[in-house]
């Protein structure tokens, strides 16, 4: 039987997880959170996880400044697992960098501009590693939006701004893509060696355009547009605006087999409103991180 361990049980993680137990799989996971979970997932203290058994890892935890956490504490379990074939590293498309607009895909090869894109980019390769023993799929994702994290949580409490940065798309992933690419990527019966998935829409939208179809669906008034120069963006933020960049995943819907649920912020917005209600009271509760 297929046993699925998370290393990381945050947002993209708790709702692969549930996936993975909705197909009957045995389901561990590590989290230093809390949550009121299925008792189909049995959580485990990060520092003690056991392996055991254990055929598909997932680990979602990003690097710190020492390195990779999971790799760090568990490299020689991980090696020394005896039924592990498949091992995913949920990344970001932001290893890319800069690319004043331009598309890049699977095949483009990591040019980080800021330090979290290079310590992903360290991951990445120390993970790589794991290839002569086992499969290991990175997965590179654009911006995570779902029920209970969405430009509609922002507009509900009127704190939604429309920047306005004319040619500056963002590539985006809707949670229950996530969760469905990577069950998808673990079901198939693969080779030791590494492989570039990215897990990302296929529409790069400026940001503008999104917060106005949510206001719309809402039937609010569209924020006013702010000029970027005048946005007083913090740092965080300011770093994430300073890239550009267009992702392409059409190699990774051929590889798995599958398109995307919700291949534009369109289908997903709805979706998500259609889940959460106008007013968010039916949101998603189990949102425990990144």
């Amino acid at each position: 039987m297929a046993s699925l361990m998370v290393l990381g049980l945050g947002y993209s993680g708790l709702a692969t997880a549930l996936a993975a137990s909705g197909w009957g799989w045995t389901v561990g996971a590590t989290t230093r959170g809390t949550a009121n979970l299925m008792s189909s997932i049995a959580l485990q203290p990060f520092a003690s996880v056991s392996f055991d058994g254990v055929t598909h890892l997932l680990i979602t935890a990003p690097p710190d400044q020492d390195g990779d956490p999971a790799l760090r504490a568990h490299l020689s379990a991980i090696r020394a697992a005896r039924d592990l074939r498949w091992i995913g590293y949920m990344s970001t498309t932001g290893v890319y960098g800069d690319r004043g607009g331009s598309w890049v895909d699977e095949t483009t090869p990591p040019a980080p501009s800021s330090l979290r894109g290079a310590r992903r980019v360290r991951a990445e390769s120390e993970w790589a590693g794991l290839g002569d023993r086992f499969a290991v799929d990175i997965l590179r994702l654009a911006g995570i939006y779902g029920p209970g994290r969405s430009v509609f949580d922002d507009l509900r409490a009127g704190t939604a701004r429309r920047i306005d940065k004319p040619g500056h798309a963002f590539g985006r992933i809707h949670r229950d893509d996530i969760a469905g690419a990577a069950l998808a990527a673990m079901a198939q019966t693969l080779p030791p060696g590494v492989r570039v998935l990215n897990f990302n829409d296929d529409l790069p939208a400026e940001s503008a355009e999104v917060v106005a179809e949510a206001a719309r669906l809402l039937k609010m008034p569209e924020p006013p547009l702010i000029g970027f120069a005048d946005a007083a963006l913090s740092p965080m933020a300011a770093s994430f605006w300073a890239e550009n960049r267009k992702v392409s995943s059409r190699r990774t819907q051929e590889m798995l087999g599958r398109s995307w649920a919700y291949p534009t912020y369109r289908e997903g917005l709805a979706a998500i409103l259609a889940e959460e209600g106008r007013n968010g009271s039916g949101k998603d509760r189990q949102v425990l991180g990144p």
